[in-house]
Order: C-alpha cells, then sequence, then structure tokens
C-alpha cells in the first residue's frame, strides 16, 4: 500500500516531471533520426534505381539503335565488289561514296571498311583509324569504345567480318557513334542537378563517361603503379589516368552503399552491369538532402518526446482542468455540427448558382448557333438576287429550246433536237449545282469542328456560290492550292468563312478598276498546318479601322449593307478549328488569313480553279 501511495506523490513532483521529458526527448530524437535516415535513404535509392534504369536503357538504345546498320551493309554489292578487289582504286572510291551517302542518311558520324589487318580501304571521309581496331580484330570483338585523342570523348565502334562466300573473313565493315552529345546532356544534367552524378566505366574499371569532367579517365576502385602504366601504354584513353575513386567493386543494385569520393561529400552509390557491352554504370545520389531531413526529424521527435514529457506534467498539475476540457470538446463538436450544417447549405447554394451557370452556359451556346445561321441566312439573301439571276436565265433557255424541240421534231431533224436536248441536259445539271451548293451552305453543320474537309472543294465551293457577283463584277480569280490536301475542319463552316472573306473581297473591289481575288495556301510547322490566304486588290481598310475589325457590330461597309458581325462570326469558327484569323493590309488591298492544321499529306499536284 506505501508503494501505491507514494506514486501519486511522485507523478505529482516537477523533478521527476523534468527528468522524464529529458529522458524522452533522448528517445524521440535517436527514434526519428533513425527512422527518417533509413526511410530517405530507401525512398532515395529506390528513385536512384528508377533513374539508372532510365540512363541504361537510354544508353542502350543510344547505342543498338544502329546495330543492323553494319550486317546490312555487309551485302552491299559495291562492299562486296570491293573485297573482291581490295586494291581496285574504282571500287574503294565507289565504296567511298556509298558509305559518305549512307553516313549521312544513317545520321552515324562516321562509316569505313579495313582489311584483316587494320588498314582501311574505303571511309566515308578521310579517317585514321583508331588504336584499338586491331586488338579488337584480333579478339574477334563486334564492339568496343576508344577516345577521340582529338576532343578526349569517347566513341563506339561496331564491327562485322566482310567476306566471300566459303571464304574466311577477308576484311571489317565498321560504324562509329560519337557519344559526346549523350555525355553532354549528362553534364548539363550534372550541372542542373547537384544531387546526382552518373559515371560509365568500361572493362578497365576506367570511367569513360561522367556527368563530371573531373571524373573522367579515372579509376572506379584503386589502381597500383603498375596497372597504371599498363593502362596508359594501352593507348585506350588520350589523357592520363586520374585519381582513384575508390569504389567498391560490387555495389548493391536496389539498397545502394554509401560511399566517399575524393572531394566530394557522401554519396549512395548504386551500379547497373551492361554485360553485353562490358560497361557498368554507377549512379552516385548526395546524402545531404537526407541527412537534412533525419536531423529535422530528430528536432521533431526530441519535440515531440518534450511535448509528451510537457503533456504529462500538464495532466498531473491541473487534473481539475479536465471536466472544463470535457465541455470545451462538447462545445467543439457542436460547433462542428452546426458548421457542417452551414457547409451543407453553402453547398447546396452553389450547386444552384452551378446549374444556372450551365443554364446560361447552353443559351449562349445555342444563341451563337443560331446566330452562326442567321449569318449564313443573311448571306444567301445577299446573293439571293444574282443566284435567281442564275437561275432564271437557264430557265428562259430551257424554255426556248423545249419549243424549238418541238418544231424540230416535227420537220423531222433529230440531230439538232439531239443538240438542244444535251444543252438542256447541261443547263439542268448547272441549275442543279447551284441549288445543291446552296442547300449544303444553308444546313446547320451537325459534324465536329476537327473534322476532315478537302480544302479545294471547300474553295471551289464558295466561289460558285459568289460566281454570279465575281462574273458580274468581272473579277480576276487566282487559287493557289494543292490539290488533294485536307483540313482538320467542317466542310459547311469552313464554307461559311470563306464565303463571308470572299464576299467581303468582293464588295471591297466593286469600284475599282482592278479587281483580283487571289486564294493561297502556305505550308507551317514542316507542314504540318497550313496558312490560308484571301486576298484582294480593293481599297484597303485604314490604321486606324484595323484594330477594329473583329469586334461585333463594327463595319467599313455603308448602312444598311453589313452588320458588322461576319468576321466576329469567321474568327469564331476558326477558332474553333484551332486557328487564328488575322487581317493584313497589302500595298494594294487586304489579306485576310488564317491557319489549320493539316489532316493528311497533299499531293505535289497544283490546284486549277
Amino acid at each position: 500500500m506505501s508503494d501505491v501511495s507514494r506514486l501519486p506523490r511522485l507523478l505529482s513532483r516537477p523533478g521527476f516531471h523534468l527528468f522524464l521529458t529529458c529522458a524522452l526527448m533522448v528517445l524521440g530524437f535517436a527514434l526519428a533520426h533513425r527512422i527518417s535516415e533509413r526511410s530517405g535513404r530507401e525512398q532515395l535509392s529506390a528513385l536512384s534505381t528508377e533513374r539508372l534504369e532510365l540512363y541504361a536503357t537510354n544508353l542502350s538504345a543510344e547505342l543498338g539503335r544502329q546495330a543492323s546498320l553494319p550486317s546490312l551493309l555487309a551485302i552491299a554489292p559495291t562492299l562486296q565488289a570491293l573485297m573482291k578487289a581490295p586494291g581496285d582504286a574504282e571500287a574503294r572510291l565507289a565504296a567511298s561514296q556509298m558509305l559518305a551517302r549512307v553516313n549521312v542518311r544513317a545520321g552515324t558520324h562516321q562509316l569505313f571498311v579495313a582489311d584483316a589487318e587494320g588498314q582501311v580501304l574505303s571511309a566515308s571521309e578521310p579517317l585514321t583509324p583508331p588504336a584499338r581496331l586491331k586488338e579488337a580484330l584480333a579478339q574477334g570483338r563486334t564492339n568496343f569504345f576508344s577516345a577521340d585523342p582529338t576532343t578526349g570523348s569517347s566513341d563506339f565502334y561496331l564491327l562485322h567480318p566482310l567476306r566471300q562466300p566459303q571464304q574466311a573473313a577477308a576484311g571489317v565493315i565498321v560504324v562509329r557513334f560519337n557519344l559526346a552529345p549523350l555525355e553532354a546532356t549528362w553534364v548539363d544534367l550534372g550541372l542542373r542537378s547537384q544531387n546526382e552524378r552518373i559515371l560509365v566505366a568500361d572493362d578497365q574499371d576506367v570511367v569513360i563517361m561522367s556527368s563530371v569532367q573531373a571524373w573522367k579517365y579515372t579509376v572506379l576502385g584503386h589502381a597500383d603503379p603498375s596497372r597504371r602504366r599498363a593502362l596508359q601504354a594501352s593507348a585506350r584513353y588520350p589523357q592520363a589516368i586520374g585519381t582513384d575513386l575508390d569504389l567498391p567493386a560490387s555495389l548493391e543494385v536496389h539498397q545502394g552503399q554509401q560511399v566517399k569520393l575524393p572531394g566530394a561529400k557522401p554519396m549512395l552509390a548504386q551500379q547497373r552491369q551492361l554485360v553485353p557491352l562490358g560497361l557498368r554504370l554507377v549512379a552516385l545520389s548526395d546524402l545531404t538532402e537526407v541527412r537534412q531531413r533525419a536531423q529535422l526529424a530528430a528536432w521533431g521527435g526530441a519535440a515531440f518526446g518534450a511535448s509528451i514529457g510537457l503533456l504529462l506534467l500538464y495532466l498531473s498539475s491541473r487534473r481539475r482542468a479536465l471536466r472544463q476540457l470535457t465541455q470545451a470538446q462538447t462545445q467543439l463538436q457542436q460547433a462542428h455540427g452546426q458548421l457542417e450544417q452551414l457547409v451543407d447549405s453553402r453547398t447546396a447554394e452553389l450547386r444552384q448558382a452551378n446549374e444556372a451557370l450551365k443554364s446560361q452556359i447552353a443559351q449562349r451556346l445555342q444563341t451563337e448557333g443560331e446566330l452562326l445561321q442567321a449569318s449564313k441566312l443573311a448571306v444567301l439573301g445577299q446573293m439571293s438576287a444574282g443566284l435567281s439571276h442564275e437561275v432564271n436565265q437557264p430557265l428562259t433557255a430551257l424554255r426556248a429550246l423545249a419549243r424549238n424541240s418541238i418544231r424540230l421534231l416535227e420537220n423531222g431533224r433529230r440531230d439538232a433536237v439531239a443538240t438542244n436536248l444535251q444543252l438542256m441536259d447541261d443547263m439542268v445539271e448547272r441549275m442543279s449545282q447551284i441549288t445543291r451548293q446552296l442547300k449544303s451552305f444553308a444546313r446547320k453543320a451537325d459534324e465536329p469542328a476537327g473534322g476532315s474537309t478537302p480544302l479545294l472543294d471547300s474553295v471551289r465551293a464558295a466561289l460558285l456560290l459568289l460566281e454570279h457577283r465575281s462574273r458580274a463584277l468581272g473579277v480576276q480569280i487566282d487559287v493557289d492550292l494543292t490539290a488533294g490536301q485536307r483540313v482538320r475542319a467542317e466542310a459547311n463552316r469552313l464554307e461559311q468563312v470563306l464565303v463571308n472573306l470572299m464576299g467581303n473581297a468582293l464588295d471591297a473591289m466593286q469600284h475599282e478598276p482592278l479587281r483580283r481575288l487571289r486564294v493561297r495556301a502556305r505550308p507551317l510547322d514542316d507542314g504540318r498546318r497550313v496558312l490560308i490566304q484571301v486576298q484582294d486588290s480593293g481599297t484597303g481598310v485604314s490604321e486606324t479601322a484595323l484594330p477594329h475589325l473583329f469586334e461585333p457590330f463594327f463595319t467599313t461597309k455603308p448602312a444598311g449593307e453589313g452588320l458588322g458581325l461576319g468576321l466576329v462570326i469567321s474568327a469564331k469558327i476558326v477558332h474553333e478549328f484551332g486557328g487564328t484569323l488575322r487581317a493584313v493590309r497589302l500595298e494594294r488591298g487586304m489579306s485576310f488569313e488564317f491557319d489549320l492544321a493539316v489532316d493528311t499529306p497533299s499531293t505535289t499536284e497544283t490546284a486549277d480553279v
């Protein structure tokens, strides 16, 4: 009973709580530091493993993308002829020319053919064979690495034997890749990210590629003086062998191993073996950030331990406040419930506002669609008089030809009747073509904005609708398009844009002595997009009016001849197609141009409209 009675007294002493708080701080510091450092190293190791695999895949792909090129070249008749007559100057010249062409097309750095002793017989450009070529031929290797003596960069060589049927190899074809661009990418990555280093070592454990230039041509492990002299005498490296990095011979792939390199901070090292190439790919990750996080977590653990000790002190000294704390929690729960009710009511209001906004958007879209259709009907109304004349003339001619055919039949002149019938058929086809185009233009667009449309067909359809006006004004029409070119646009809406732009051009030229309408298409972005230009020789637009052309209800036409919506609607349609409609002042007239995405490659035949 005495021990039980002394426990509450002990717990109530401040000294005991101070000792307990210090112990909890030390324990929290140690545990948090250890757990955070282990977790950070595991995360860093996993991230480094992924990057290491990425670098390995990138390096293997870079070295293997032309792996089949030597074997393909080996069966070329030109090189076979060279092997039959290695001393023939014409055969060498023909082989050099072929290798130069293949080198340019394949994107390699050098192609050459050497005999069994390593002497160059033919090459894509003049060269000095690498020092390791004879060694590789003697060992029967299919690839090797060698340093460029002039630049110091690493080169990768692919070898394939050249032989005649039933004979031993008489020569070898060699493909050279320069790894300087890939290494420059790694160096740039190393400069931008100080937390990761990449090393590539050959079969002699000498670094041949590195994101840190100071570590190039150093030894991963430790090289004694005799081995260092042997490496220097091998002529495989263009400069003296650097210092030893003292990395372990075997590194764990997934867990990593902490190492300390000369002049660098402690780092986490991992490696990836590229067995077919005889390379070791080593990734070094800086542990500074992990240690900083561990220190922060340790102080957090100490603070947590201190807070627990202080909390115990607080609870032991303020037991009476428990009831008040309980009451405060009850009040807090009530406030939380009220807050949830308030959030629910505000959410309902927001949902109603969202529904109202959706309804307004739908009404706006419907209004825009009706406005687009009204713009079409307005254009059709402007063209109605001319199109009525286009139809009335053939009707009058048909009436005259029909009556004439009756008289010719009575007189037995069947050949003349057949001629009249052919003329009548042509006129009916002409009227049918006009009415079909009018129906197509007047209908609402149902296809999506990203459909595929022949550009030339849309231009021809627009010109057909405006033919009566252009013919009445005597306009010279020049169409410079590519036949078969298709663009990402809906046909009916594209025709609406072209009719608006061409109609504006005809209006601008009606009082001009020179009337010329040009429709051009020029490729953009290597043929992925096309720039469509509608140019006229009219009066043009003043500098003050040019910025306002695409504003609603702004027009330069006389009162009663335009609403100022044609260019606004056309610009909106082009924007939905993914392009931009622009107005450019010319020396004489205006140019309205917009760009569209090309759907399929076009032919080189020039359209004639």
